[in-house]
């Protein structure tokens, strides 16, 4: 069989696309994004904007909301390995021998949270000792008290009460609302 030079990026262009997951070196996300678009894929890198600002002209600090990941929309088979092989790339996520395929609704609600491209997380809505309710999650519909948050992540200690029993829970800070 003769091969045709472009012939793997019109087999791309004609294929339906899908949204898959990639996971990146360490603290390479960004620098994937930008080749992996070089290569012509569509990325999708979800931004994650919390607490205080960072420097004297009042910016925050943006961070990956999945750090070490992003999403990728393209057509698999033809452009699994220009993908697996893309600076800053460490493999695309998959189970058994096929890529994993994330749901387009997926990526719209990440989208639809963002703002600017990015989620921003509102530092000072949580002080400790304050009453919130679990809204996702195994512990959906619990009270708590809001502890602390943990340093560099979205993740928050809660105390929760049952009859005679009080618990620390370590759980994702999105899955709380204010009681």
């Amino acid at each position: 069989m003769v091969k045709y030079f472009g012939e793997e990026r019109f087999r791309a262009e004609v294929m339906p696309k899908s949204w898959y997951a990639v996971r990146t070196k360490p603290r390479c996300e960004a620098f994937a994004e930008v080749n992996l678009q070089r290569l012509g894929v569509e990325v999708f890198l979800p931004m994650l904007i919390e607490g205080k600002p960072r420097s004297v002209r009042n910016r925050k600090l943006a961070t990956p909301l999945f750090p070490g990941y992003l999403f990728v929309r393209c057509a698999m088979p033809a452009q699994h390995r220009a993908v697996s092989y893309a600076t800053g790339v460490k493999s695309v996520v998959s189970f058994g021998a096929d890529p994993a395929i994330v749901d387009d609704l997926i990526i719209d609600a990440i989208k639809g949270q963002a703002v600017n491209g990015a989620i921003e997380i509102a530092d000072g809505t949580l002080v400790p000792g304050k009453a919130v309710r679990i809204h996702e999650g195994p512990l959906c519909g619990l009270d708590a008290v809001f502890e602390k948050k943990l340093n560099g992540t979205s993740r928050v200690v809660l105390l929760l009460k049952a009859i005679f029993y009080q618990a620390r829970v370590v759980i994702d800070l999105r899955g709380l609302v204010n009681a």
